[in-house]
């Protein structure tokens, strides 16, 4: 047992971002690893029958959830006590269980709902971590793996999603309502918290007034406005970029459609 726990517990240099090799290899393998995985899924999302796709999901998912027991388990036997701040219901953690219940639902629309929410804002912060990814790196060889292969499969499924669906004015929607739904939730899991007098540190989605927020840009504008007019802003902002990515997407498909046709032209004439 004492090996099996020192196994997990196996430890290397804090990995950095875009850095010499011998610094920054585990990143650099990870992005390598990250471009392979989307075009896999790319093409393997183009050709797949409904059935297909969704257990490709679901396989995803319970990866992510097997990984995501071994970050509590080993932040909580190093510590002693639970890690309240590590509980799994952050922004880049709703994929998880959304990937679960897209794989075993027979709902069309909420599997387009989903769809949605994973296509744009899952596709930003999947890839947004694995760019930028030194707030994640430690020195736990375990978790570092875990948080790569979490945050990389957000974002290869959410490219590969953009591929596979067409994303309309009324997807994007879809995807507003359901990012707004979790962050309604998380707001609520944070008031709970807050009124049950527990200690520790309780943040999730980075809304609760009580700890402050740690993400760029809203945390300059969280102390100077009131907590109301900071949910809003956190809203609007996060639905902003997730809009780029909505019509990044569909400009890329419009130009792509666009050459398909012109060489169909050229090869008629």
């Amino acid at each position: 047992m004492q090996g099996i726990i020192d196994f997990f517990e196996s430890t290397m240099p804090t990995p950095v971002a875009y850095s010499p090799f011998e610094t920054s290899w585990f990143h650099y393998v990870s992005l390598l690893v990250l471009v392979a995985v989307i075009v896999y899924l790319i093409v393997k999302f183009k050709k797949a029958t409904d059935k297909q796709f969704k257990r490709t999901i679901l396989i995803a998912g319970i990866v992510m959830v097997v990984c995501e027991i071994y970050k509590q388990w080993i932040f909580t036997y190093q510590a002693g006590y639970y890690q309240w701040y590590a509980f799994p219901f952050q922004f880049c953690s709703t994929p998880m269980y959304l990937f679960l219940v897209l794989g075993l639902s027979r709902n069309k629309t909420l599997d387009s709902y989903i769809v949605a929410f994973l296509a744009t804002y899952g596709t930003f912060a999947g890839l947004a971590v694995m760019a930028y990814p030194s707030s994640v790196f430690i020195s736990l060889v375990g978790i570092n793996i875990q948080t790569m292969v979490h945050h990389g499969l957000i974002g290869a499924i959410g490219v590969a999603l953009l591929v596979r669906n067409k994303m309309d004015m009324k997807m994007f929607v879809r995807g507003v309502i359901t990012f707004v739904t979790l962050s309604a939730i998380a707001y609520g899991m944070n008031t709970i918290f807050n009124l049950s007098g527990m200690e520790g540190t309780f943040n999730m989605f980075f809304i609760n007034h009580r700890f402050g927020t740690e993400i760029p840009v809203l945390s300059l504008i969280e102390p100077v406005v009131p907590h109301v007019v900071f949910l809003i802003v956190y809203v609007f902002g996060f639905t902003f970029v997730a809009s780029l990515v909505h019509f990044s997407a569909n400009g890329i498909r419009k130009l792509a459609t666009l050459k398909t046709k012109k060489q169909q032209l050229a090869y008629q004439n």
